[in-house]
């Protein structure tokens, strides 16, 4: 048992998995001191994420962009960035990849790869003046992406409006040969909105996992995350390197706005509002514990939470608002987890 608490990869698996039960279980109190019976809440809750077809196919399409928005998030932080623009980024992936959606008349097997790319490359592009920002003038990325995300939440909001509003406050559905939607997922599962995008976020997770372990250039990004004045010492670019990542955290960002553009809506809503994908990714992320497997698991995690939430509330009676208590309640357990682990080294002391 002792040699078990030390091992660190123990403890790191460990530790989101306890913060989720604690989360849950301080859910579940709240939920009792305001009048609610927990076990018939959470069992609404637990039937809202797995208990019909159509429940899995919602809850693997609502982690399908939170897996991608997890990634960005996770990749910026591996190599020293905190990238808070992750929203951002997805608006202007997900803008991009409805504008080559619609615009363009092509074969499938040229239009859904293009708007795809053109949906990484927006998100790229919004990574890189932050990141070129922090590379040359030395602005922290925190304060730059933060205000980007609402350039980009205004700026998409208006382009749609004057170049490709179709009504009811959004933009022309993209052509067929752009669509990553499966009508053989949809009779799996019972007409739900699972699409193939969900293939495209697991390749996105083995490529972050490849890049960051299994590379020079992954083992370089993630020297001068450590320190860059080492990094730099030893011959580094480290300019260059931040840049690079938070590029490449951008183009993740965009990808899962393109899951939302190309495939659970077909278009874009004239936004007046954050879709918070973008900031669930942060949550998403730490929960993960930033590594890929992490990641899919805490999105699944998050993404079953927000679709069954109204299942909750239609069964059981009980607030859906609740569910953000709860995931709120999972980030502060996470984030305390210096508690967690002087536990596990009590345990350890004792065990000797």
């Amino acid at each position: 048992m002792n040699k078990f608490l030390k091992n660190e990869r123990t403890v790191n698996i460990i530790i989101p998995v306890l913060a989720a039960i604690l989360g849950l279980a301080a859910g579940a109190v709240i939920m009792f001191l305001g009048g609610y019976d927990p076990v018939v809440g959470y069992s609404s809750l637990l039937d809202g994420m797995i208990g019909s077809p159509k429940s899995v196919g919602e809850v693997i399409r609502a982690m399908t962009p939170l897996i991608l928005a997890g990634i960005a998030v996770a990749f910026a932080f591996k190599t020293g960035l905190f990238n808070i623009g992750v929203e951002g980024q997805l608006l202007v992936g997900w803008l991009a990849s409805v504008w080559v959606g619609y615009a363009f008349d092509l074969p499938k097997a040229i239009h859904l790869p293009l708007a795809i790319l053109a949906a990484a490359l927006a998100g790229a592009l919004w990574g890189f003046i932050p990141g070129l920002l922090k590379a040359r003038l030395k602005v922290h990325e925190v304060i730059v992406t933060i205000m980007m995300n609402y350039i980009a939440l205004y700026t998409t909001s208006a382009i749609i409006k004057n170049f490709l509003y179709a009504g009811n406050e959004k933009s022309y559905n993209i052509k067929e040969s752009a669509s990553l939607a499966s009508p053989f997922l949809a009779s799996i599962t019972d007409n739900s909105r699972l699409h193939y995008g969900i293939i495209i976020a697991l390749l996105a997770a083995l490529v972050m996992w490849f890049l960051l372990n299994k590379t020079a250039k992954g083992y370089e990004l993630r020297a001068v995350g450590y320190n860059q004045h080492a990094s730099r010492y030893a011959g580094m670019n480290v300019a260059r390197d931040v840049v690079l990542s938070m590029a490449i955290s951008g183009a993740f960002a965009g990808l899962a706005g393109a899951m939302e553009g190309l495939g659970t809506f077909q278009n874009m809503n004239s936004l007046s509002a954050f879709t918070g994908t973008g900031f669930d990714g942060i949550a998403v992320a730490l929960l993960g514990g930033n590594n890929a497997v992490g990641i899919v698991l805490a999105a699944a995690l998050f993404g079953g939470l927000k679709t069954a939430a109204p299942e909750m509330n239609f069964m059981a009676d009980v607030p859906s608002e609740l569910i953000d208590i709860v995931i709120a309640l999972i980030i502060f357990f996470v984030a305390s987890s210096y508690m967690i682990r002087w536990f596990f080294n009590r345990l350890s002391k004792e065990g000797k």
